[in-house]
């Protein structure tokens, strides 16, 4: 792992992510909202989040927009599989510093570059819930997309 990599867990307390990397929540509102699906919800929740090489945030989605903030190191390639089966992949890094993935999207990240390390910040509004984080598996997506096998079993455990 990237020394720069390993000195960021430590400083930021990061811990790992049941979807791979790491992360520590940084902020929940107290402004509480009803969701469209009419569950309360914080109205917004960020965290730190870490990649590296070695290391992929498999393919998940959530029932909330989510922002994603480029901070330092290297390229992040979001692939984000919408519900129509399109597929885009989108770089976040310092020439994209942000992308946003609209809620119900299937999406996975990795960093490309050899022994590198994405530090990277995630907006969720309305606020992430464990309740509405799906870790989707590698035959749902290949059922629903068969066109995408080679991606979808890539970045799928």
């Amino acid at each position: 792992m990237h020394p720069e990599a390993q000195r960021l867990i430590g400083a930021y307390r990061l811990q790992s992510h049941p979807e791979g990397g790491w992360y520590r929540e940084t902020y929940r509102s107290p402004e509480r909202v009803t969701t469209s699906r009419g569950s309360v919800r914080s109205a917004t929740t960020s965290i730190y989040f870490l990649l590296t090489a070695e290391v992929f945030s498999a393919f998940h989605r959530l029932a909330s927009d989510e922002t994603w903030h480029f901070y330092r190191g290297d390229p992040v390639t979001v692939e984000v599989i919408a519900a129509s089966g399109a597929h885009e992949s989108r770089l976040v890094g310092p020439d994209a510093p942000q992308t946003t993935i609209v809620a119900g999207a299937h999406f996975a990240a990795h960093v490309d570059a050899p022994e590198g390390f994405a530090f990277i910040g995630c907006d969720v509004a309305p606020g992430f819930e464990f309740a509405d984080f799906q870790l989707t598996t590698r035959s749902m997506l290949s059922a629903a997309y068969p066109h995408l096998g080679p991606l979808i079993a890539r970045y799928t455990r």
